[in-house]
């Protein structure tokens, strides 16, 4: 019989499992949530390529009680080897067994949680996380990781695009290189009239696209994840989110050397677009001491 609905084991855990106020500082009904960006028009088909996730976003009461539990964790309010006793977890959120059995999976596909016969459901640490998953990433962005998670995604922003703009220059097809002409439009207006939100949106499907442009498979799985992190990490570290002449200039230059299969200039339009605003402060990443 699995440990995780046995009463004993959660009579036996009570002492150390989460307490009343740990689980209530963040009231269910009431803990504020990202604003979710807005996107008018239908999606271009390859800027979902590659977006193959245990993303918990719009699965009502599931979905909730994932996002809830797994910003807990990845706060640190609940800490690695914490158990978690599903019985008072459905009890403190008032939902049934099963809402909470089904989260606790996708916490554990995340890599959040693991779960042990004769163990139970424990928190694990951070080196057992999925960090590419796009909801510990927005959870991270969102929380006291900020600051570490925009420089990790602003390193690994720096290793892979300027890559893949070297290696998409004259791959893409009629249709794709239209659309990356239409998106820096779209950010060229948008930029203009202070739509912040529409041209993030705009520059992170035309970063996605770069990557899968790039007939590399494990770019293009990235490119999902990228977009993602680039919608909800805001920063000037890691995204070109900030509308200006010059990020928009860069742009339609990434774009044109692209077209015309020029792979030196499409990567130096790239590397250009990471280091285009002043105030951020590791233009280049450095070697760190560990």
């Amino acid at each position: 019989m699995s440990t995780l609905a046995h009463p004993t084991v959660t009579a036996a855990r009570q002492a150390e499992s989460i307490s009343a106020s740990e689980l209530d500082r963040f009231p269910y009904a009431d803990r504020p949530m990202p604003p979710a960006p807005r996107w008018e028009g239908a999606e271009h088909d390859l800027a979902r390529a590659g977006r193959k996730t245990t993303s918990s976003r719009g699965r009502g009461l599931h979905g909730q009680l994932v996002q809830q539990l797994g910003q807990m964790i990845v706060s640190g309010d609940l800490g690695a080897d914490r158990p978690l006793v599903p019985e008072e977890i459905g009890q403190r959120f008032e939902v049934s067994r099963t809402v909470v059995r089904e989260s606790l999976r996708v916490l554990e596909a995340k890599g959040l949680v693991s779960a042990r016969p004769n163990v139970g459901t424990r928190v694990r640490p951070v080196s057992d996380w999925n960090l590419l998953d796009p909801d510990i990433i927005e959870w991270r962005a969102f929380g006291p990781q900020r600051d570490e998670q925009r420089r990790e995604l602003f390193e690994l922003r720096w290793a892979i695009e300027p890559l893949a703009a070297r290696l998409a220059a004259g791959h893409g097809r009629e249709d794709v290189q239209h659309r990356l002409a239409e998106l820096t439009e779209i950010m060229a207006q948008a930029g203009s009239q202070g739509d912040l939100v529409s041209y993030a949106r705009a520059d992170a499907e035309l970063h996605s696209l770069v990557l899968q442009m790039a007939g590399n498979r494990m770019l293009e799985h990235l490119s999902g994840i990228v977009a993602g992190a680039l919608q909800v990490s805001g920063g000037a570290g890691t995204t070109c989110e900030r509308p200006s002449e010059t990020s928009v200039g860069l742009h339609s230059r990434l774009v044109d050397a692209l077209g015309t299969g020029d792979g030196t200039a499409a990567e130096a339009a790239v590397r250009a677009l990471l280091t285009v605003h002043p105030d951020v402060e590791h233009a280049v990443p450095a070697p760190r001491e560990h």
